[in-house]
């Protein structure tokens, strides 16, 4: 397939605003493929990747590298490209432009443009931005049609901004491949459990169905996070539960740990490769893992040797960085609780039994300074599950998971097996709700000069795969953070409502789903103005929609969930259930 042709298929997706559409598209687009290899290298240029994103692989472009290349290809000065840019906000639509002035070929195909871009992010050291430059320049743009050079230069930049998630594209995979949609469940186990999406494609053109459902479990591939749903007490949780095994919940890092012989790797909940971030978290690994292989679910936090106290998620961020890694870690150091095991000594645990894992855990995992076994009580008493309860929130800590003594691990899965308590107040909700930034309104008098003054926010509907509103927000923001909202959403903003967003407001910009923030609210309460969970009654009548009272920002989150991870139309309901009266 010429890469000519993958870009026209990108340029028909960046303009629906269906995500029906967007399956019928992308079905379209996978039925055309004729290998399982070429289809694994779409599905990831799809993405705007050349591996799966636990793969820490980057292209190291900026928008000035990309002007130099496009200046010297096309005979421009840099200046005017630049100048261009400044009017248009859009680095690959100034290569467009420049692109469709000078009519270059357009030879190459989808194989030999991956494998230029898997070159790009492979050159590193001395002289590397001069050799990224004259690269690019020589071996695409100078090969490239102007809507190629669109496209390549969105990888390159990391922002393809297709709107596609990955639902979308195992829709897409099961009709192309299958001709039944129903049939994404079988893949989206392989994926939860693989993270590998060109794989599971890969099998699937390959090999067939079969062979998707025996994608095991293996140490370097993450396995997408098992998460909670929401009980309102202790005697809920009693009574929906049973017996159950409960441990303390921290607010860290959700890190995943990969051990194979002396090699370590570390992965975040959003799939990001932590690996050299926490030099600490590798050393501990290697000293208190006793089995040859395994991988472990932990929470990180950072710790404060002086006062011997775990310190808030806040702080506790202040680690995610790339450079003078060894110096923070001294200032900050981490420990991980280990609240479960997935695999040992070549075997997947994720099919066993909660206890029996802890069981496991308990041999695996010496007792150290770094990774602090925390394998939880059994407990059969709503009293004794509330004075757990109690006894964390003492400590500072969020409060409790609880978990169902006989349940799997659930890649992917969120249901009643494992369920959180968090402290609250009367009339209150009972916890935060993670939102997704769907576009912003202009601010007015002082907040004129942040460019923003409200955010439209919304929720994932797992249902449908899309994000629906659920409220506005012009509380809890700092100056600096509202000044930062435009720089986030940054190559994320749209002229028309993107393909996966349901609104009946029409902010002053949209911005396609891919900011997460923590919002703390009074209640949840019903809307005709906002599309969560609003639906046709059984006589015909719209029914409101679900919002939030007086919301206010907590923290961005972006950095370690997906879109895809925040909050959920069902939770929120069952929010709305659950809030108690004053």
């Amino acid at each position: 397939m010429k890469f000519s042709e993958l870009a026209q298929y990108f340029d028909k997706l960046d303009e629906t605003s269906s995500r029906l559409a967007l399956i019928d598209i992308l079905s379209d687009l996978f039925k055309s493929v004729k290998t399982g290899e070429q289809l694994e290298k779409i599905c990831y240029l799809v993405q705007g990747r050349v591996a799966p994103f636990f793969e820490p692989i980057e292209f190291g472009m900026a928008d000035k590298m990309i002007a130099q290349a496009l200046a010297a290809t096309y005979g421009e000065e840099k200046e005017a490209v630049l100048k261009q840019y400044g009017k248009l906000g859009d680095i690959s639509l100034v290569a467009y432009e420049f692109a469709e002035k000078h009519k270059h070929g357009s030879e190459l195909t989808v194989d030999q443009v991956f494998v230029a871009l898997n070159e790009i992010a492979s050159t590193s050291g001395a002289g590397s931005v001069e050799k990224k430059t004259t690269f690019l320049k020589d071996e695409l743009l100078e090969k490239l049609d102007a809507l190629s050079v669109k496209y390549v230069v969105r990888i390159l930049l990391g922002n393809v901004r297709l709107g596609i998630g990955d639902p979308t594209i195992l829709d897409a995979l099961a009709l192309a491949i299958l001709n039944d949609r129903t049939k994404r469940k079988v893949l989206e186990g392989a994926y939860n459990r693989t993270s590998a999406l060109g794989l599971v494609a890969k099998t699937l053109k390959d090999h067939g169905i079969k062979d998707v459902e025996d994608l095991k479990v293996r140490v370097g591939f993450p396995i997408r996070s098992e998460l909670c749903e929401r009980l309102p007490n202790p005697e809920k949780v009693m009574e929906k539960m049973g017996e159950v095994d409960a441990q303390y919940k921290y607010d860290g890092f959700r890190v995943q740990i990969h051990k194979n012989g002396n090699d370590i790797r570390m992965f975040s909940r959003n799939l990001e490769d932590m690996s050299n971030m926490f030099p600490e978290l590798i050393e501990g690994a290697r000293t208190q893992i006793k089995s040859k292989t395994a991988i472990l679910d932990t929470e990180a936090l950072a710790y404060q040797p002086e006062s011997e106290e775990f310190l808030p998620f806040q702080e506790t961020t202040k680690r995610r960085r790339k450079h003078n890694i060894d110096e923070v870690a001294k200032t900050l150091p981490l420990k991980a609780f280990v609240f479960d095991i997935l695999y040992a000594d070549g075997k997947s645990l994720i099919d066993e039994p909660q206890t029996k894992r802890m069981e496991i855990l308990k041999k695996v995992v010496e007792n150290g300074d770094v990774l602090l076994p925390s394998p939880g009580k059994v407990l059969k008493e709503a009293k004794d599950l509330q004075l757990m309860l109690d006894d964390a929130i003492s400590k500072g800590l969020e409060g409790v998971v609880v978990k169902k003594v006989d349940s799997p691990y659930v890649a992917g899965g969120r249901n009643f097996n494992w369920v959180k308590l968090k402290r609250h107040s009367s009339g209150e909700l009972h916890d935060t709700i993670d939102c997704v930034i769907l576009g912003y309104v202009f601010g007015k008098g002082k907040r004129t000069a942040f460019g923003a003054g409200a955010l439209l926010v919304g929720i994932y509907d797992e249902k449908n795969d899309e994000f629906v509103t659920v409220s506005r927000i012009g509380t809890g923001l700092t100056d600096e953070e509202w000044r930062s909202i435009k720089e986030k959403a940054k190559g994320l903003e749209s002229d028309h409502k993107p393909a996966r967003v349901n609104s009946l407001i029409v902010p002053s910009v949209w911005v396609k789903p891919h900011i997460v923030i923590e919002v703390l609210a009074d209640e949840i309460t019903r809307s005709p103005m906002h599309c969560a969970g609003a639906s046709l009654s059984k006589e015909g009548v719209k029914e409101a929609g679900y919002a939030l009272r007086f919301p206010r920002l907590v923290s961005f989150r972006d950095r370690d969930k997906r879109p895809e991870d925040a909050s959920t139309v069902d939770e929120l309901i069952k929010m709305y259930k659950q809030q108690s009266v004053k």
